[in-house]
Order: structure tokens, then C-alpha cells, then sequence
């Protein structure tokens, strides 16, 4: 539009209204999961006979969808007409049948993820990351070979530091058995037993996650508006998107899955006689329609709101 054309003044004398349109609200809340894979994953099926994730991984899911229809102003439909004795009248109507004042503005809520972090491992599992080993040396003395034992201070395998945390978590299950049957030494009762399982209860989990991993959950929550094109027939629009890095995304980031807004209109019935005089003013009556949001073929949301820019102009009379 021409900066002229945002600049140009109404008439001077006339009343200049606006007819209404319908503008679909989308307040959508999204779960991001940050998965940290365990160091051990690998080694979970051998020495804990069960799968684990093997790498790390971002998801997004969908938890709740808010639709909301508001009402704001075509800049599209404005009409000036000539105050006149049918003023009171005219003015009385509201916006659901003929002048939309644009009060249906909305705030957008959006939480930027934060920068991904790394898994944090340090300081669980094992205490020690060195082990002893056992070498001979051999030297020849007087001329013949001689063998010399010697120990030495090497690194320890990630297979032989997963194979003594998961020694350890049987350990600790073991222990908490022994402890809730009695079978000890050592007698525990009421608060100090209820402390010493809930201590080994974290640190199974902290040695557990060295092969299942662990997650980080956060919260999105964004707000799309759609705007429905006039027509007569179903209409599909792309509402926003999901994608497994980014969380909710605009309809035109092709990198997120798809929601769909389809909409259905009802048939709107023409009015007998149709005036043409100067006389009357234009209000425009809402179409109801079906709206169904869609993830592929599946309804995530159904419901019926009116829709003004899918309905039907009509007049009413002033000046008389």
C-alpha cells in the first residue's frame, strides 16, 4: 500500500465505519525435551540387560491448544456515510452486525529455549577413573632372562568403569532389600530407616543415569493468529508448526511439522430484494463455520465459531 494512502484523511462531515472480520487466535503450549544420553549407553544391555537411548536428542510435543476467535476491523470494507436522522440507530448496532472497532487486538506470549547444554556426568559413578595393573618386565642378567613384576598406574576402559557402576547399582538394590527384610546387622526404624532407603534409592538413580541418561523438560508457549481468506468452500491453512529443535515455529518454517486449520463454512441464504440506494449502510452478517485443527488426518481440536469475512454483506436503512 502507498505511504499516500496510509496518510490520506477521511471526509470531512461523514461517519466512516468498517466492516468486521474474524481473526482465529491459536495459544499453543509445547513440552521440549533435551535428552543427555548416558556414557555407558552403550554397555546398558550387557551389564543391565536393558535398552537405553544412544544418543542425545531433542523432541517437542504438543500439550494443550487455546482457540479463540476475536473481531477486528476490515481495512479492507470501509464505507462513509452522511449522518442524518437514522444516526441513533445506526450506531446502536454492534460489531456482530455491523461496525468492528478493532478492540480485538491480542498479546503474543513466546518463551525462547535457551542454548542447549551438555550433559553433566561429573563427580557420579565411580570415584576413582585410575586402576592397577600388573606387567613383568623382563631384563637379561648374566646372560639369561629374568622376569621382574612391577605395577603400574594406567587409565581404567569405559567398558571396565560401566562394569563397576553397574556392579554398584546391584549392590545398592541389594542392600535396600537387605535392609526392608531385616536381613542386617545394623537395625534400622522409622525415620532413620526411611532416610537410609531414600539415600540409596538417589544413589542407584545417579548411577543408573550413567546408562539410561536423563532429560530436560521445558515450557513453550506461543500464540498464532490465523486469518481466514473470503470463500464459500472448506478452506486448509497451515496454523504453525513443530519442530523437534526449535519448538513451535511460524506456518512457512518448513523444518516443523504441520497443524492444520481447516475450516468449513455453512451456507449463507440471500436476502429477498437487495437495495441500491445511497441511503444504506452495509453490515455484514457472520458465516458459521466447522473449524478443525489437524495433525495429518487426526481432529486434535473441533468446534463451530462465526466467521464474518465468510458470510454475507447486507444494508440497513438511514437518512429517513
Amino acid at each position: 500500500m502507498p505511504a499516500s494512502a496510509l496518510k490520506a484523511q477521511d471526509p470531512d462531515g461523514t461517519l466512516v465505519y468498517a466492516l468486521p472480520k474474524t481473526v482465529i487466535n491459536l495459544e499453543v503450549e509445547a513440552i521440549r525435551e533435551n535428552f543427555h544420553a548416558g556414557p555407558y549407553a552403550k554397555y546398558a544391555k550387557k551389564y543391565l540387560g536393558i535398552d537405553v537411548r544412544q544418543a542425545d536428542a531433542q523432541t517437542s510435543q504438543l500439550a494443550s491448544v487455546k482457540l479463540v476467535a476475536k473481531t477486528e476491523a476490515d481495512q479492507t470494507s470501509r464505507y462513509t456515510i452522511v449522518p442524518g436522522k437514522g444516526m441513533p440507530a445506526f450506531l446502536s448496532l454492534t460489531a456482530q452486525g455491523l461496525i468492528a472497532t478493532g478492540n480485538g487486538s491480542t498479546e503474543e506470549m513466546a518463551w525462547h529455549f535457551a542454548s542447549d547444554d551438555k550433559g553433566d556426568f561429573a563427580g557420579k559413578g565411580i570415584s576413582s577413573n585410575l586402576t592397577s595393573e600388573t606387567t613383568t618386565l623382563y631384563r637379561n642378567i648374566n646372560g639369561s632372562s629374568q622376569g621382574i613384576r612391577q605395577e603400574m598406574v594406567v587409565e581404567k576402559t569405559s567398558e571396565d568403569k560401566a562394569k563397576e557402576a553397574a556392579e554398584m547399582i546391584f549392590k545398592l538394590r541389594k542392600m535396600r532389600i537387605q535392609i526392608v527384610t531385616g536381613d542386617t546387622d545394623a537395625t534400622y526404624s522409622g525415620e532413620a530407616m526411611q532416610s537410609v532407603l531414600q539415600e540409596l534409592t538417589r544413589l542407584e538413580h545417579e548411577y543408573f543415569t550413567l546408562f539410561a541418561g536423563y532429560s530436560d523438560y521445558g515450557k513453550q508457549i506461543t500464540s498464532f493468529a490465523v486469518i481466514p481468506e473470503k470463500s464459500s468452500e472448506k478452506a486448509r491453512y497451515i496454523a504453525f508448526r513443530v519442530s523437534d529443535t526449535e519448538g513451535l515455529v511460524d506456518a512457512d518454517n518448513i523444518a516443523g511439522k504441520p497443524y492444520v486449520l481447516e475450516i468449513i463454512p455453512e451456507p449463507v441464504l440471500a436476502a429477498d430484494g437487495a437495495p441500491g440506494k445511497s441511503n444504506f449502510a452495509r453490515y455484514r452478517i457472520p458465516a458459521i463455520c466447522s473449524v478443525k485443527l489437524k495433525d495429518g488426518m487426526e481432529v486434535l481440536l473441533q468446534t463451530r465459531i462465526p466467521i464474518y469475512q465468510f458470510g454475507r454483506d447486507s444494508f440497513f436503512p438511514v437518512n429517513k
